[in-house]
């Protein structure tokens, strides 16, 4: 990842109604969520809401499709692994501790991943 994209994408995360959408994104999963749920789940109004969205998809974190008359969001998991992989490219520089948390929180998220093939 270039730098100039890391700044970009954490840019777009550096305000608190941005990163709660695409918290709530995040954890929607890669079905995401609608304009309107979104909106209903944070309590934001509609043209505040779509302002946050254009930001973080301009930010290439985000990605939306239409289905019927709603526009559904969704968390670009490839772009947040990309921007994280950045963060911590030369973490450790020979202390194993500093990436401690980093390499727990990875252990517990391989726990949840399901085989290829699964069904959820």
């Amino acid at each position: 990842m270039e730098s100039n994209d890391a700044v970009r994408r954490l840019s777009a995360l550096a305000q608190d109604s941005r990163l709660a959408v695409f918290r709530l994104l995040v954890r929607a999963g890669p079905e995401g969520m609608a304009a309107g749920d979104i909106a209903r789940g944070l309590g934001l109004a509609p043209n505040t809401l779509s302002a946050q969205l254009t930001v973080l998809a301009n930010a290439g974190l985000i990605r939306s499709r239409r289905d019927g008359r709603s526009i559904v969001y969704a968390a670009d998991y490839d772009a947040m692994s990309a921007l994280l992989v950045f963060l911590m490219d030369d973490c450790c520089q020979g202390r194993p501790e500093v990436c401690a948390p980093v390499a727990d929180l990875t252990a517990r998220i391989a726990c949840c991943e399901q085989p290829r093939g699964a069904l959820s």
